[in-house]
Order: C-alpha cells, then sequence, then structure tokens
C-alpha cells in the first residue's frame, strides 16, 4: 500500500472530529502515529495496557472478543471516518475487547493523553463522544436483553433489522446489504453456531422476506422484519 496521507485532511473525514479549526486538525495530525495494516491483522488485543484511540481512514475492522474455549462474539464492526479504542483512554483500565481488520485498512493512533485533552479543549467533539458511549450502552442493553430472552431466530431477525436501518431502506421498504454479511459474522454477533444461522436465512429466503442478489443480500420487507422483532422483542 502507498503510505497514508498524514496531512490533516485525513482527519477530516472522522466524524468525531468534524467542523474542527485547521489549525487543529494540523496539530492532531502531528500528534498522530500513522499505520498501514493489512488484513486480518490484530490491531488491539483484549488487557493490553496501552490507551491509544484509533482513528479509521479506510478499510474495516471488527471489535470482537473470545471465550476462553475459543468461541467468537463480535460487537460491531468499524467503518471508515469511525473511531475505536475511547474506553481504555478514558478509564485508564486495559483493553475491553480484540480488534481485528477485515480487508486493508489505513489508521491513525492518538495517545490517551493527547485524546483526553482533545475532550477538555473541544466541548463539541467531548458532547460527541459521550453520544456514541450512550448508544454503545443501549445497544450493549439491548443485546443482553436478547441473548437472555430470544431465541435464535429471533436475534437473528434483531440482528438484520439493524444492519437494515444501518444500511439504508428505500421507498419499497428495501434494504440491500452489500456484501451479504458472512454467516459466521452474524453467529458471533448473536451468540450461537454457524450452521444455525444458515438455516434461519434460508427459512427466510423460503419465506419471501430475503433474497440474494449477487454478492448481496436484500432484505424485501424490512416493516414485515420490524413486526417480526416487535412481537417477541417489543417496538
Amino acid at each position: 500500500m502507498n503510505p497514508p496521507d498524514r496531512s490533516s485532511l485525513a482527519l477530516q473525514t472522522i466524524a468525531l472530529l468534524e467542523g474542527l479549526a485547521q489549525p487543529r486538525l494540523v496539530a492532531l495530525a502531528r500528534q498522530c502515529r500513522w499505520h498501514s495494516v493489512d488484513a486480518h491483522h490484530a490491531l488491539l488485543r483484549r488487557s493490553d495496557p496501552q490507551h491509544e484511540v484509533y482513528f479509521l481512514l479506510s478499510g474495516r475492522v471488527r471489535v470482537t472478543s473470545y471465550s476462553a474455549g475459543g468461541r467468537q462474539v463480535s460487537f460491531r464492526d468499524v467503518a471508515p471516518g469511525d473511531y475505536f479504542g475511547d474506553l481504555s483512554a478514558i478509564d485508564g483500565q486495559p483493553r475491553s475487547a480484540d480488534v481485528v481488520t477485515l480487508e486493508p485498512s489505513v489508521v491513525a493512533s492518538l495517545g490517551g493523553a493527547d485524546f483526553i485533552a482533545l475532550l477538555r479543549e473541544e466541548p463539541l467533539v467531548a458532547e460527541r463522544a459521550l453520544r456514541n458511549l450512550v448508544a454503545l450502552v443501549r445497544q450493549t442493553s439491548e443485546r443482553v436483553i436478547e441473548l437472555s430472552t430470544l431465541g435464535v431466530n429471533n436475534r437473528l431477525h434483531a440482528e438484520l433489522l439493524r444492519r437494515a436501518r444501518a444500511a439504508g431502506v428505500d421507498a419499497q421498504h428495501r434494504a440491500r446489504l452489500d456484501p451479504a454479511p458472512q454467516h459466521e459474522a452474524l453467529a458471533s454477533q448473536i451468540s450461537t453456531g454457524r450452521e444455525q444461522v444458515t438455516r434461519e436465512l434460508n427459512a427466510l429466503v423460503r419465506g419471501g422476506l430475503l433474497a440474494k442478489d449477487g454478492k448481496a443480500l436484500v432484505i424485501l420487507d424490512v416493516e414485515r422484519l420490524a413486526r417480526l422483532v416487535a412481537e417477541v422483542h417489543g417496538p
């Protein structure tokens, strides 16, 4: 890969930093360390003591963890323009999860102390960080309820609904997941086996709710999917 762009222009793509003055972005760019990383590389490991915050400029990474028996539990995928690693920067504790690149990626890492200084000096950035933390807490609470109360099929419906809304729903109430999520990745999201996910997806295809379109998965009726989720989960 070519060396990453080390200018402040690269940081303008990070939503957390949107609207910062150019001199501030230039200073941040100088504080950051820049990395070009191959696919399937561990950027962070659970229990590591480092506290850097990472800005994802290109590529895609997954926040995940493994049980003592080797079972993978995935929390979220991070897309360009987002950031991760902020929990350890804020509380000074070791990492709470692994972060692995899913494809070649370019990241900029900012030291934990520099990140805290940024939050103190830029109220808008601090507010955005707080909102992101609140969203994370809500998402985690929702998943705990699902894992504790719902069957595999219902958990899969809820996960597909989240992905559909994130991808965007068109006027015909359809959503296109492109590329289609891997069965193993869905399984790790909803805490089940890949074979079970395959069976449930096939059932949804037979039921006319899903369709395959090349490498994409199309949800044909997001409103119907939402009703299935609401029946067991609540709106």
